[in-house]
């Protein structure tokens, strides 16, 4: 039965994938999905594409180690994603880019443009591509003894086909049902863990008073509350507002009410996993305390917990938040190359050239994705700890760079490219340090002591060392020329009288603070 319900899963989603995939012969149609997505859609498919299979299996592994901490980072992901629809979106959407490299071009320099993409691609192969196919590859090796490294390779060749064919359109549409899967499924499994472990106050008393307080010393190794409020803002700021596989999927909207409306549905979304996906793994933790150790505890749940025929539907469904994850990715960094790169390059291509171009990217990005797997877990025991560390020593400089550009008029190309580089080195050295000490179990002498710091505290200081540089580099800069920045940064009296949206305006405002406030008090509740 489970075999069954896995073939038909998969035989739904390609057959989504696959009807989406006619007539995409221009870069609009391919890339941005020909601009036609409401708001539901774009909502939908923000947040499944964040919620792969490294994140189901990674937050319940970090449920299960340390407790619910490790929600900060997805309810600080409500408050980045309403800044998206606030703050960027009108910029992104009235600057008609098909990148974000390509924005801040616009905003800064070339050079800035190649330094984004450089980054962007180096970030989705070390992080996003290898670690969503080596969480999945645990789920498969738990439920049914694969092999890792074969799982991974059989679902990049699955996600390929439909991605390759159908562009944005494809995905978008095949998360609208993974994401339905995903919810359901693992709020199902959330319930019959709870029922099981005999309800949450039983849960309370099995397992230690920390594990229920978001709020740690300041010196904690994973979650300083110095790192877990400021630090997943800044690092959620980088993720949801300025890398390429988000916001990709909000340029696709109808307009700029429905980008903003699907951020805004999607940060309520965001409320939700502390409660299906990090509360599974105390869950697990509680029933069998000698084996849900880390990355094992979601696969324990579905293998013990769900009756046959609702395990598979749930294996597939987790299968397939790989599959849109991964697609996503695969999708942007064929928009990257093509656009970022190629593009500049042969500035004369025809659109069937560069859609041609498009669909021919995916297979080297794969191959080194593959490669640098295995390393992994010399790193971190949990996957998602392992991405969060490497995405926080990208994110700092980047995140500086777009809000003072976006958010001050005064910021100069010099000063953008400068904090660019300045803080991705600051980045890079600390992620060799990392390797070096925890990988090959070198003593660092006096930076032992860096290497110790918690990766979330070390980026609140690189960020605030960035915005330093910024301000002062442009300061001592020549003026920029308002026209070169018109369209570009925040138009603040627009952005409070709503101006062209009406009605609109005031119920997306009044739903951002009814979000906001939901959080807050979660926060409080849990602190």
């Amino acid at each position: 039965m489970d075999a069954l319900i896995i073939a038909a899963y998969f035989a739904a989603v390609f057959g989504v994938g696959f009807y989406h995939s006619r007539n995409k012969d221009t870069t609009t149609k391919y890339f941005l999905a020909g601009k036609h997505i409401g708001w539901f859609a774009v909502g939908a498919t923000l947040f499944s594409t964040n919620i792969g299979s490294e994140h189901v299996i990674g937050l319940a592994g970090s449920g299960a180690s340390s407790g619910l901490a490790v929600g900060t980072y997805e309810w600080s992901a409500s408050f980045c994603l309403l800044l998206l629809a606030w703050i960027f979106l009108p910029q992104y959407l009235r600057s008609g880019i098909f990148t974000v490299p390509e924005f801040l071009e616009k905003r800064f320099s070339p050079g800035c443009r190649w330094y984004l993409t450089t980054v962007s691609l180096l970030a989705y192969v070390l992080t996003k591509i290898s670690v969503a196919l080596f969480a999945a590859g645990i789920l498969a090796r738990e439920i049914f003894g694969w092999d890792y490294m074969t799982t991974a390779v059989l679902l990049v060749i699955a996600t390929g086909i439909y991605t390759i064919t159908g562009g944005l359109s494809a995905v978008i549409y095949t998360d609208l049902l993974q994401a339905f899967i995903m919810v359901a499924g693992s709020a199902y499994l959330t319930w019959l863990g709870l029922d099981a472990a005999g309800g949450f106050g039983a849960l309370r008393e099995a397992l230690p008073p920390d594990f229920f307080h978001i709020v740690k010393d300041i010196s904690h190794p994973e979650y300083p509350w110095l790192g877990t409020t400021l630090g997943t803002l800044i690092l959620g700021t980088w993720y949801w507002c300025t890398d390429q596989v988000i916001v990709q999927k909000t340029l696709s909207a109808r307009d700029l009410t429905h980008a903003r409306g699907g951020a805004i549905f999607a940060s309520f979304l965001k409320i939700s996993p502390v409660f299906i996906l990090v509360l599974p793994g105390l869950i697990a933790r509680t029933l069998w305390p000698a084996e849900a150790t880390g990355d094992t505890a979601f696969p324990l749940l579905v293998d013990r917990l769900l009756p046959p025929g609702l395990s598979g539907l749930m294996v597939a469904a987790l299968l397939a938040a790989l599959m849109s994850s991964l697609s996503s990715v695969l999708n942007s960094c064929s928009t990257l190359v093509t656009m970022d790169i190629y593009k500049k390059l042969r500035p004369a291509a025809s659109e069937r050239r560069l859609v041609f171009v498009g669909r021919l990217v995916t297979a080297g990005v794969v191959v080194l994705s593959i490669l640098w797997i295995p390393m992994i877990r010399y790193l971190s025991g949990e996957v998602y700890q392992y991405l969060q560390s490497v995405q926080a020593y990208i994110g700092a400089p980047i995140t500086a760079t777009f809000l003072l550009g976006i958010m001050w008029k005064g910021g100069t190309s010099r000063a953008a490219i400068t904090t660019l580089i300045a803080g991705g080195l600051a980045g890079a050295g600390r992620f060799a340090l990392d390797i070096l000490h925890k990988a090959y179990g070198m003593d660092l002498g006096p930076l032992n002591g860096l290497v110790g710091v918690s990766f979330l505290n070390f980026s609140v200081g690189v960020f605030f060392a960035c915005l330093l540089l910024f301000w002062c580099v442009s300061k001592l800069d020549e003026r920029t020329a308002l026209e070169r920045v018109a369209g570009l940064t925040v138009e603040w009296d627009g952005l409070v009288r709503g101006r062209g949206e009406g009605a609109s305006h005031r119920l997306l405002g009044t739903l951002t603070v009814v979000v906001a406030v939901a959080v807050l008090m979660l926060w409080f509740h849990f602190r």
